[in-house]
């Protein structure tokens, strides 16, 4: 195996160089006027900031033809070049992996799925290895080191420690993924929870961007939720934040994994339909895609039980909107699939546990298809590499 080139770091001379790269890798793109209006920052402090990312072909100054006769210093807009750097992202689930080339503004160039027939960590490791390594392959061909490798996984996940916690559908306890991908690869390696993952991807460059608050509900293996406070992704002191999956709405309800009882998860998440739907109509429905053919052909037990799901939904959101009243609300996820037999219930119940003004939330349906998870494992690596907080080999 050939040893992977080590990668050059980010040449943010400034402080300030992060959050203007990421500016513009936003909103580009544009001139320094605007970006120092974006950052709060006085010109001065943009134009040194830029200067080495300009030097370095990370970002690219397009010269206005017009602009260069006219009087006074011109105002070209700045650009992020994607091509200048390209990151994998691998989004784990409970039965494949996802895994994406990306380049620096994370569009994808290419996209693998590999089926899992064992969650054991080490044959997860040695997937997730193979993968890396077909898309080092990949990348050859543009020419373009890979810079770093994002991983997303559902559940308890440490990012700054590197550590998955607690992975209910890989059934995974304190394994330091980070740490064990970054030594088979030879790659910095960020890992996080994968609905975190995804929220920064939306924040960048899906509908949450140019908004300083808003909330992504994902739905369907899991109820789960991303949160952006103040502009920044929220992580939780310990880690775990935004787990709304987790909220008790009937403590003599169905038991949930966590161990608790009448979790909106145990309620509405996938598993918990087909147990439901199995129950309420006497159907051996062997997964969600069965229940929810029966849902559709009209059978009122099937039915009801995914108005039961949107009702603890959309009390969910509620209780998010209530206690962070954010600008936006996006539903994301496999889940959506059932979307029409519950939208009314989600919106019902939001109105009503909704406080106030915070009912004039903007909730949206967004469906994403899952090398968006993927992805956002990717934008959570570029995030890393913008910083310089990823764990080296």
């Amino acid at each position: 195996m050939r040893p992977t080139p080590r990668p050059e770091l980010f040449p943010a001379h400034t402080p300030a160089a992060p959050q203007i790269f990421t500016i513009v890798l936003s909103h580009g793109p544009l001139t320094r006027a605007e970006i120092a209006r974006r950052a709060c920052l006085s010109p001065a402090a943009v134009t040194k900031a830029v200067r080495p990312l300009i030097e370095a072909g990370y970002l690219v100054e397009d010269v206005d033809e017009e602009s260069r006769t006219a009087l006074g210093r011109p105002a070209n807009p700045l650009r992020v070049d994607g091509g200048r750097a390209l990151f994998i992202g691998l989004k784990v689930t409970g039965d494949e992996i996802i895994a994406v080339l990306s380049d620096l503004c994370c569009r994808i160039r290419v996209a693998r799925h590999v089926p899992l027939g064992d969650r054991e960590p080490k044959a997860v490791l040695a997937e997730m290895t193979g993968l890396v390594h077909e898309l080092l392959t990949e990348a050859e061909g543009f020419g373009v080191q890979v810079r770093g490798v994002g991983v997303a996984v559902s559940g308890d996940v440490d990012r700054a420690a590197g550590m998955v916690r607690y992975s209910p559908f890989l059934e995974w306890r304190e394994i330091p993924l980070a740490e064990l991908v970054a030594m088979t690869t030879g790659l910095p390696v960020t890992v996080d929870n994968d609905v975190r993952a995804l929220t920064v991807a939306e924040q960048w460059f899906g509908a949450g961007v140019g908004l300083s608050d808003f909330a992504l509900v994902t739905v369907g293996a899991g109820i789960g939720c991303g949160l952006v406070v103040g502009g920044r992704v929220v992580s939780g002191a310990h880690g775990v934040a935004g787990e709304i999956g987790h909220l008790s709405l009937d403590p003599a309800g169905p038991q949930c994994h966590c161990g608790n009882r009448g979790c909106v998860e145990a309620i509405a998440a996938d598993s918990a339909i087909v147990r439901d739907v199995r129950t309420a109509t006497g159907t051996p429905v062997a997964d969600a895609a069965e229940a929810l053919e029966l849902a559709h052909r009209g059978d009122p037990g099937a039915r009801e039980v995914y108005a039961r799901a949107g009702e603890a939904i959309g009390r969910a959101i509620g209780s998010v909107v209530n206690l962070l009243g954010p600008e936006r609300v996006i539903i994301s996820g496999e889940g959506l699939a059932a979307y029409d037999l519950f939208a009314e219930q989600i919106r019902d119940a939001f109105a009503a546990s909704a406080f106030g003004t915070a009912g004039r939330c903007d909730v949206r349906t967004r469906p994403l298809p899952f090398e968006e998870w993927a992805r956002g494992a990717a934008a959570t690596a570029i995030q890393s590499f913008i910083r310089s907080d990823t764990h080296k080999e």
